[in-house]
């Protein structure tokens, strides 16, 4: 394509049509990481390249954007170089991004090869964020005993059961939750255009079994608290509010509030008033340094499956996930734990 084929489109037009053309087919995860990193792309457009129209972009702009982005530019207020991940994330939603406007005539064919991705290392690659598995039965604990039944308490024993991703745990429907019988258990299903997709799509989808305690936990939830409603598609969830579905923030509050040491009895390791502290407020939960993400769970699942020295492929094929992607992401086990199983085996 010569650049006399280029049709004038400004960078927001373009974004918002490669997010509606995302809509229908990425999962949501991808969706809200693409608009995420795209904002921070229109504002360098706006406030530092000064462009107006994407058939204007050249490879040292590109190069420009980086170095900004690399700096910390962005409007959130960080002026402090971003982490090498964070970066590479970034330039590889600009990168597809890029390609979709050589799709509908906004750059150059080929310009999305101008957006070079840096080449990560292992650590880099890998988050540090995680919760240590020794925390979580006092959680279950005092959910079991202060909480038993409530939505909370049904999402953390499912959780912690199987390690079930986010997307996975927000995609149930009741129809798919089987508690009866002697074969109790879950189905993850894809279902991308109703707003519940699975990361890996079809391939996610699979049966989990789950314990008759974990069951009778889903039951008693079922029959008590659940709010009986429905979502905007008529589906029945498995985990509602009083608008549908639950949301993916709501989920996440799940988390953050009961990975606070203080909401369990376990008093405050950082040294705060467990009276007056600011992350009690429901709007500060995830500022606790105690407090941990759905996917810091997952990790701390794995952890112990592997501790419990589950076959890397049985914990593999439960959870969704490589084992070189379980090996590098999800397993946290320190050095020591490592050997300690190696030894276990081979005693």
């Amino acid at each position: 394509m010569n650049d006399d084929d280029l049709q004038p489109i400004s960078p927001e037009t373009a974004r918002d049509l490669h997010l509606e053309a995302l809509r229908d087919e990425a999962a949501n995860w991808t969706y809200q990481s693409h608009e995420s990193h795209l904002r921070a792309f229109i504002e360098w457009c706006e406030e530092e390249g000064e462009i107006e129209n994407m058939n204007e972009l050249t490879g040292r702009d590109i190069f420009q954007f980086r170095r900004w982005r690399r700096d910390g530019g962005y409007s959130q207020g960080k002026d402090d170089e971003i982490a090498p991940r964070t970066l590479a994330s970034a330039l590889n939603v600009v990168r597809v991004f890029m390609r979709f406007c050589g799709q509908i005539e906004a750059v150059p064919s080929d310009f999305y090869e101008l957006v070079d991705l840096p080449s990560l290392t292992k650590d880099d690659q890998v988050s540090d964020s995680t919760i240590d598995p020794e925390r979580v039965p006092d959680i279950l604990r005092y959910l079991n005993k202060y909480e038993y039944g409530s939505r909370d308490h049904a999402i953390w024993a499912l959780v912690w059961h199987t390690g079930v991703r986010l997307g996975g745990l927000r995609a149930l429907d009741l129809a798919d939750v089987h508690l009866d019988g002697e074969t109790p258990h879950i189905e993850l299903v894809h279902r991308p255009g109703k707003d519940t997709p699975l990361k890996n799509q079809r391939d996610g989808e699979r049966a989990n079994r789950i314990s008759d305690r974990v069951a009778e936990i889903l039951r008693d939830y079922i029959d008590g608290p659940r709010v009986d409603n429905t979502d905007d598609y008529g589906r029945a969830p498995l985990f509602t509010t009083r608008e549908g579905r639950i949301s993916h923030s709501a989920v996440r509050y799940t988390f953050y509030r009961w990975t606070r040491p203080c909401v369990i009895g376990l008093g405050c390791p950082h040294g705060e008033n467990t009276e007056t502290c600011e992350y009690l407020d429901h709007t500060q939960m995830s500022g606790c340094p105690s407090s941990r993400s759905p996917h810091d769970v997952r990790k701390a699942r794995v952890t112990r499956y592997r501790n419990d020295n589950v076959p890397r492929a049985i914990v593999s094929d439960r959870l969704n996930a490589s084992e070189d992607v379980l090996d590098l992401h999800y397993d946290r086990a320190s050095d020591l734990e490592k050997a300690e199983r190696r030894w276990e085996f081979l005693e």
